[in-house]
Order: structure tokens, then C-alpha cells, then sequence
């Protein structure tokens, strides 16, 4: 086989297993609360047979042995053999991390390590454990991978073996026939030797086909259905009428004589329904596309973003009214054209969502807790890369909640709650930005603990931690090295993560936001733009330089007046909506050693947080659309920040990181001695 058709084959592959085993751990878990729903049995009975299938044709042997063996325990589940416990699932979940490795391994073109001999051996010993001990009759098969599966098929194996043997065929077609490497063509080869072209023993020739019947659509699932329980019913019968006459002759002492091939009656296919036409299943029109294609696309609108915002500059001092017209349908279809292809690199954020029952399961069993997770707004989409870059940032604040936030069941209960806690993740879309909401209702937060907790460590001064307000106190969870667990486990308690989770949400242009009541639970609330392909900005002018504030951070702006502006604590503050606004210059902080203190201009409120941020600038331009490059690996660490633009004068402007700017601006205050 050509080796580039290897390779399709095996992409192909990597692609349909990647989804099918992303699908069953919610499966299994959905499992494990219904275990006697026969269609989730055999959703992932299914699932198992297909990836094996698949791993088969490659001649992927430890995904093949590790999926036989899964199988072997869904097969006991199916015929109503076992019951599938939290201990049988926690075996089936092991063997989708096994076989999400060995995919990762083949996508990344390494080895395949074999599945553990202690998990292999865990699935025969509990299979086989439930196949010795039971005695109850196998129920009837729900679909057709039952009925081949189950002890009935035998004899309806028995009928066909015989018809070959009365046929005079030798034993080895029939054992290639029974053989899973036989491909369309050698069975009808099988077929033809055996009947003849278009014959089968004791009938004539079939009638040529009508033109209804070679345009008849193919047969659907009730019709298949239908005819696999007419064959099993008469295999059935047959399989009977031996088992009584075996019986009778053993117990006459007689050698039972052998039984004759049982008639089987298939109905004619007039006696069926005449199927609808159905409809083109979506899958027909869709395609696959490689995601750095669509990428190299994305790229292509941004570059076209910069394009418009040229031309639009060169024909502000323009009197053509063609070439103004001509410019503003540009404006349209490039609008267009970006929206269309965004929503190409849209993915639903329940892809985002779909990982989390299983990990609120795992930690909430090995911590002892009973917890509902609700999820909410799976449809809503968001950029992939933003899915990608959200996982492990999402993951920690889930288990921050799993951990810290909901009480055991015995403390739940003290306190009049349900046992059962509830953790929600919400996602909404508002305007041009998604927020994510992750909801416990467990013990809250104090915020007279938090403030003790930062003077102890050091984090603030007593006068700082005097001023600040309840939501400034909720913020102190994102400081590096603030904990308030006194024990260290393998979850949470080390003091590190909620920063990181801060540093990763705000690389991606994002904000971070906590509530919480005492008793009532918490919010942590992420909000992040649409896409990362683009940027609304407000563009502004400091110290002769052009720099862009992402608008996500932006709530108003106002004419400074030198007159308003007081000193606190030997910092700038000014009065404003009756509360004392922290002032920083950016002139000074850009540019220390020649910019003065700006005593007019514009101030631009930003927020952080539950923080509110007054940014002096000398002059406000605008709002434009921008695409952000990232910054050169040598600038890459620069404190506040994210990256640079092109204006559309064709000068390089940096954009501004608001989540980095406080510290940033504070760091280099106390460095230059200036406040």
C-alpha cells in the first residue's frame, strides 16, 4: 500500500477515534448514574468496536487488545450479566487515559506504549469473574451487534455451516469466510462458488431488477430490524428442535442423529414498508479542514484589516465621492468576509465543558463529596484557540471550587444544606465578549480572613489593608503565594495557581473577577474577546507615540483637570463618581527619563478585576480594529506589554497589557524612586 495512503488512512483515523473517545467519558460517566439504559450500553459498546476495528486495519496490536478487553466487560453489561458499578467505570475510564496516550503517541509519531498487564488483567478477571458465577438467561439483544454477539447467533453459524457442508464446500473457505480480514470481493467469490452467480440452491434465477426496485432507497434501521428478528426467530426455532432432539436421544442411550438443515422462510421484500428517501445527512456536506489552514486564513483577514485602515487614512482628506463610497463598501465586505471566516475557527465551548464531569467526579470521590456539576451555555462559540489556551486555566479554577469552596456532605448538612453540593459552569455571550462563569454554592469567602492573611505574610502594609474593599480583598487570591489553607494536598494548598491563572487569562486579552457571600458560595467570572484575531482598541497618544488599550478594559473616559488631582499615601488620586480613582502617568512609566509628570490630557478608565485604574495619556485618537502580532522573543517578558500593531498610517504601535499595567507601573515607581 502506497505510504502516503498510510498516512491518510491513519489521519483519518487518529481523527475519528480522537472524537469517539472524547465522547465516551461523558458517556460512561452518564453510564454510571443510568448503568441499566440499554442505548448508552450500547453507544459505547459501539464506540470500543469501532476504535478496535479501526486499530485492527492499521495493525495498532496494544489499542486492539486494550479495546477487546473493554469490550469483553461492556458484553457481560449488555447481555444483563452485571451491573456497572463506580468500580467497573473507573476500569472503562483507566482504559480511555490508556487509549487517549496511545493516540497522542501516534499523532506525535512515537512509539505505543503497551497498556498496563495490571488493567488488561483487571478487565478478563472482573469479566470473566461475572461470566463463571452467572446463571441468568441472556435477554433478547436491543441491536444488531446483540444479536451477533449472543449465544443465539451460534445456531443460526450451525444452519450456515451445514448448508456449506450439504454444498460439498471445503472447510477452508468456510474458515477464510469466518475470518475478519475478508474483504467485498472474496466474499462475493465465496458466494459465487458456493450458489453460482446469482443463485442460491433450490431457486431459480432472480428476475431481472424493475425500475422501482434498482431505485428503491436503502433499506433503514426499523426495516433491518425486522429482518434480523424474523432470522432469529427461526433460528431460534431450529436451535431448539435440536436441543430437543439431543435430548431425547441421550436419554434413550441412542447417538443423536444429525439434525437436518432447519428451512428458513425470508420474507419477500414486498411484505416491507417501502422506505422514505431520506434526507443528505449533514456529514455529506461538511469536509475537514487543517486547522493551519484555517489559521494561514485568519491570518490573510488580519493583513486585509490593516490594508482597509491604510487606504481609509489616505482617503480621509479625499472629495471623490466615488472613491469614498468605494471605500465604505470595503469597509462591508471586509466586515463580512472577517465574520465568516471567525466563524470557521469557532468552536463550541462545550468542547471546553466537556472535560470537566469527569474530573469533578474523580476529585469529589477521592475527597469524599457529593457534587452536581450543571453546565450551561455549551453552545455558545468561541474561538479554538482560545478553547485550547482556556483548558488548563479552567481546570484549576474547577478544582480550586471541587477543593476550597464546597464543604463535605457532613459539614453541608450542619449548616441546614443539601449533602449534595452544586458547581455551575455558565457561558454567555455579551457583545463582542464571552464570559465564563464558574458558581459554587459552598462556604464563601471571608474577607476579614483574606486581609489578615496578606498582612501576615506580608503582602500589605495595615493602612493598605485597611482601605480595601470587600472585592479588593477577593483579589488577594490572585497574588502570588496567598493561600489560606493550612494544610498542603495533592489538589490545592500550595499557594501557586490562582496567579498563574490570572497571568494565562490576561495573556489572552482577558479579565478575571471574583464574588463572593459568606456561607453562600463564590463566582469567579472570565471574560475574554470573541476571537484572538483581532482587537477593538481605543488608540491614544503618550509622550508622541502611538499605543492601543484593548476596549474590553476600557469603562470611560474624561478630560483631566490638574486642579483635581490629590496625594494619598504619596500617590496621585483624583475624585471621581465619589470615590478616591488611583492615577497612573504612562508617560512617565514609558518614557522615565525624559517624560514629565502630566498635568492635563485625558484620563482613561480601566478596570482589573475588581480594581478601577485612572491612565493619563496626553491625547485619546480613537477607536480603531487592530490585529496584534506577538512580540520578538527578546521582548517577549516585557511587563505590560502584549504585543504590537500597525496603525494605519503604517507606524508600529504597542498594545498595552491593562492586566500587567498596575504592577508594571508600580514596579518601575518605586525602581525610579517616582509616585
Amino acid at each position: 500500500m502506497n505510504s502516503a495512503f498510510d498516512a491518510e488512512i491513519l489521519a483519518d483515523f487518529l481523527v475519528e477515534a480522537g472524537e469517539l473517545v472524547a465522547g465516551l467519558g461523558d458517556q460512561l460517566l452518564a453510564l454510571e448514574d443510568a448503568p441499566d439504559t440499554p442505548e448508552l450500553l450500547n453507544a459505547v459498546f459501539r464506540a470500543f468496536h469501532t476504535v478496535k476495528g479501526g486499530a485492527g486495519f492499521l495493525a495498532i496490536d496494544p489499542m486492539v487488545r486494550l479495546c477487546h478487553c473493554g469490550e469483553d466487560l461492556l458484553n457481560e453489561a449488555r447481555a444483563g450479566r452485571v451491573r456497572l458499578d463506580a468500580e467497573y467505570v473507573d476500569a472503562l475510564l483507566n482504559t480511555l487515559d490508556c487509549l487517549q496516550q496511545m493516540l497522542a503517541a501516534l499523532r506525535a509519531g512515537s512509539a505505543i506504549t503497551a497498556a498496563p498487564t495490571g488493567l488488561l488483567d483487571r478487565l478478563r478477571v472482573r469479566a470473566a469473574q461475572v461470566s463463571a458465577s452467572a446463571a441468568t438467561p441472556v435477554p433478547l439483544a436491543a441491536d444488531a451487534a446483540t444479536l451477533l454477539a449472543s449465544p443465539k447467533h451460534d445456531a443460526v453459524e450451525g444452519e450456515f455451516e451445514a448448508l456449506l457442508a450439504m454444498a460439498g464446500v471445503a472447510s477452508e473457505p468456510v474458515a477464510a469466510a469466518a475470518g475478519d480480514t475478508i474483504d467485498d470481493s472474496e466474499f462475493e467469490a465465496l458466494l459465487d462458488e458456493l450458489y453460482g452467480p446469482g443463485k442460491v440452491p433450490g431457486q431459480s434465477a432472480p428476475p431481472p431488477p424493475t425500475a422501482d426496485c434498482a431505485t428503491a432507497a436503502p433499506m433503514s434501521d426499523d426495516e433491518f430490524e425486522a429482518l434480523l428478528d424474523a432470522l432469529e426467530g427461526d433460528a431460534t426455532q431450529g436451535a431448539a428442535s435440536s436441543d430437543d432432539t439431543a435430548a431425547s436421544a441421550n436419554d434413550s442411550g441412542m447417538a443423536p442423529s444429525p439434525a437436518a438443515p432447519a428451512t428458513r422462510v425470508i420474507p419477500p421484500a414486498a411484505a416491507l414498508p417501502m422506505p422514505r428517501t431520506a434526507p443528505v445527512p449533514v456529514a455529506d456536506r461538511t469536509i475537514r479542514v487543517d486547522t493551519a489552514r484555517l489559521d494561514a486564513l485568519v491570518n490573510l483577514i488580519g493583513e486585509l484589516v490593516l490594508v482597509r485602515n491604510r487606504l481609509t487614512v489616505l482617503s480621509a482628506d479625499s472629495t471623490d465621492e466615488r472613491t469614498e463610497r468605494a471605500i465604505a463598501e470595503l469597509h462591508r465586505v471586509a466586515d463580512d468576509l472577517q465574520l465568516a471566516v471567525m466563524r470557521t475557527r469557532m468552536l463550541p465551548i462545550g468542547k471546553l465543558f466537556g472535560r470537566f464531569p469527569r474530573i469533578v467526579r474523580d476529585i469529589s470521590r477521592q475527597l469524599g463529596k457529593q457534587i452536581d456539576l450543571v453546565l450551561e451555555g455549551e453552545d455558545t462559540d468561541l474561538d479554538r484557540n482560545l478553547v485550547d489556551a482556556l483548558a488548563d486555566p479552567m481546570v484549576h479554577l474547577v478544582r480550586n471550587a471541587v477543593d476550597h469552596g464546597i464543604e463535605p456532605p457532613e459539614a453541608r448538612l450542619r449548616v441546614g444544606k443539601p449533602a449534595t453540593g452544586t458547581l455551575r459552569l455558565m457561558a454567555t455571550q455579551e457583545g463582542e465578549r464571552i464570559v465564563i462563569r464558574v458558581r459554587d454554592d459552598g462556604r464563601g469567602m471571608d474577607p476579614e480572613v483574606l486581609r489578615s492573611k496578606a498582612l501576615e505574610k506580608g503582602l500589605l502594609t495595615a493602612d493598605q489593608a485597611e482601605r480595601l474593599s470587600e472585592g479588593e480583598c477577593f483579589d488577594l487570591i490572585f497574588l502570588a503565594g496567598f493561600s489560606t489553607r493550612q494544610e498542603v494536598s495533592d489538589i490545592s494548598g500550595r499557594g501557586v495557581g490562582m496567579d498563574v491563572v490570572k497571568t494565562r487569562v490576561a495573556e489572552l486579552g482577558g479579565t478575571l473577577a471574583i464574588s463572593s457571600e459568606l456561607g453562600r458560595g463564590s463566582e469567579i467570572l472570565v471574560s475574554l474577546p470573541l476571537t484572538l484575531a483581532t482587537l477593538r482598541s481605543l488608540m491614544v497618544r503618550i509622550s508622541g507615540r502611538v499605543y492601543a488599550i484593548p476596549m474590553i478594559n476600557v469603562l470611560e473616559v474624561f478630560e483631566l483637570s490638574p486642579n483635581a488631582i490629590s496625594r494619598v499615601d504619596d500617590r496621585d488620586v483624583i475624585a471621581h463618581r465619589h470615590r478616591a480613582l488611583p492615577l497612573r502617568h504612562l508617560g512617565a512609566w514609558l518614557d522615565p527619563v525624559s517624560a514629565e509628570t502630566a498635568m492635563r490630557g485625558h484620563v482613561v478608565v480601566v478596570h482589573v478585576g475588581h480594581r478601577q485604574l485612572g491612565c493619563v495619556v496626553d491625547q485619546v485618537i480613537g477607536r480603531d480594529e487592530v490585529v496584534v502580532k506577538p512580540l520578538g522573543r527578546l521582548l517577549h517578558h516585557v511587563a505590560g506589554i502584549s504585543g504590537a500593531t500597525i496603525t494605519g498610517d503604517g507606524r508600529v504601535a504597542l498594545v498595552l497589557d491593562v492586566a500587567q499595567l498596575p504592577d508594571a507601573v508600580e514596579s518601575q515607581a518605586r525602581a525610579a524612586g517616582v509616585h
